[in-house]
């Protein structure tokens, strides 16, 4: 039996028969096999484009720099024992937090991000930044947007704002208020009714069809927020690090926010770490009692080993995703001209973009048809009639090229299957 053919049974029988479904028709009957550069090859020898990965994959994949440390560090010391201090993960928390503050800060003074909580996911420093607010104010209220996406863990799923992925859940995901993000006097509503913890937001809201928020009323929010003594956490697990052309979108509209939280690309496409970068204030909780929030693989070494290397590489290629954001601004506003009927949105930033189709039907048709010409695009599982393209920043201009013409005959194709 096929090496594909054996994953799809295995996927079906361990997992779920619906995602080896959806696995069979991404991947045409082939399943990954390789990874290089923007290129993922099948079990069946094809190669496809990877414009998608959920935002993970901003340096492509197998990133030389990133698995070298990786490798030094696996022949060294992949563990830690928690007991002695391991100087790797100390090493990447001054690293992180020396990258923001070499960040613009759009002309105002940017606060403190001095101190480091490592995850090994986005929901882990979700968690992490709302329960250390909590204990920090001795509130419990937590002020999110509606339209945001925080992960699936419970803390975290509070303040996700979709229904689809609450099921009856709802009784234990108390503590949290979502707001209209085009309500400028949301959060003094909130605070008229409710002692606040934290507020928290996406710069730009990835799931929600990569929807960017107005800087205008995220910084009445903030200053709303700090008026009533509660902390203001900007989530950019997808789209800080460049992904949407800032090292933090927050940071660069001047927001005083008083926590950064980093993920998906910060291992370098490599290993899963992620970051709550935070004010001393924020993480005064652990400051005095440094076991109240841990984790047996927070500041894993073999993780946080990727983090310096990575945050090089992306900067090495910041001009390349700013060509990027331009090709792909350009090239998307032509389809969306070229497709009015089918295309009835087009919304992004730097190397985050979303096209609206008229219906989730019609989107799937489009999936089809990129799957077939060999190009990878991420879903919004809670707007299903958007897809985004999420490119890498080491694409060159022959690869969005082809990433458009792909896009553009699988429109025409859903466009005549629909007719």
């Amino acid at each position: 039996m096929s090496t594909a053919k054996t994953t799809f049974k295995q996927v079906k029988r361990h997992f779920s028969p619906s995602m080896a479904l959806a696995g069979k028709f991404t991947g045409q009957g082939a399943v990954e096999a390789s990874a290089s550069g923007c290129r993922v090859t099948l079990s069946d020898d094809r190669t496809v484009l990877d414009f998608g990965s959920y935002a993970v994959a901003l340096l492509g994949h197998r990133n030389t720099a990133v698995v070298d440390a990786i490798r030094t560090q696996l022949d060294l010391m992949p563990t830690s024992t928690r007991s002695v201090l391991n100087p790797v993960p100390a090493q990447a928390a001054e690293t992180v937090v020396e990258y923001l503050a070499a960040a613009e800060f759009g002309g105002t003074t940017a606060p403190a991000l001095s101190k480091v909580y490592f995850g090994g996911s986005g929901a882990d420093v979700v968690e992490a930044a709302t329960k250390l607010a909590r204990l920090a104010t001795g509130r419990s209220t937590v002020v999110a947007v509606a339209g945001g996406y925080h992960g699936k863990t419970l803390g975290a799923l509070a303040l996700t704002h979709h229904e689809r992925f609450k099921g009856n859940l709802g009784a234990l995901l108390a503590g949290a208020v979502h707001i209209d993000p085009t309500d400028p006097e949301a959060v003094e509503k909130v605070a008229a009714e409710h002692d606040i913890a934290a507020l928290i937001f996406e710069p730009v809201q990835g799931e929600n069809g990569v929807t960017p928020l107005d800087p205008a009323i995220l910084a009445r929010w903030c200053a709303d927020a700090h008026e009533h003594g509660a902390f203001v956490i900007a989530d950019e697990i997808q789209v800080g690090l460049r992904r949407c052309g800032d090292r933090s979108v927050a940071l660069a509209h001047g927001l005083p926010v008083d926590a950064v939280l980093l993920g998906k690309a910060l291992g370098g496409g490599v290993v899963p770490v992620s970051a709550m970068v935070c004010t001393e204030q924020l993480y005064a909780p652990l400051t005095v009692d440094p076991v109240l929030h841990t984790a047996t693989f927070s500041g894993h070494p073999l993780a946080t080993s990727a983090v310096a290397p990575a945050l090089r590489a992306i900067e090495e290629h910041a001009e390349d995703g700013n060509r990027i954001a331009a090709e792909m601004a350009e090239g998307l506003a032509g389809i969306a001209a070229e497709h009015a009927g089918a295309v009835t949105a087009v919304r992004g930033r730097g190397l985050l973009w979303g096209l609206d189709f008229r219906s989730t039907e019609f989107a799937g048709e489009v999936q089809v048809g990129l799957a077939q010409r060999g190009l990878v695009v991420s879903t919004c599982l809670s707007r299903p009639e958007v897809l985004r393209l999420i490119p890498p920043i080491i694409a060159r201009t022959e690869d969005v090229k082809e990433a458009l013409v792909a896009l553009h005959g699988a429109i025409e194709q859903a466009t005549a299957a629909t007719a």
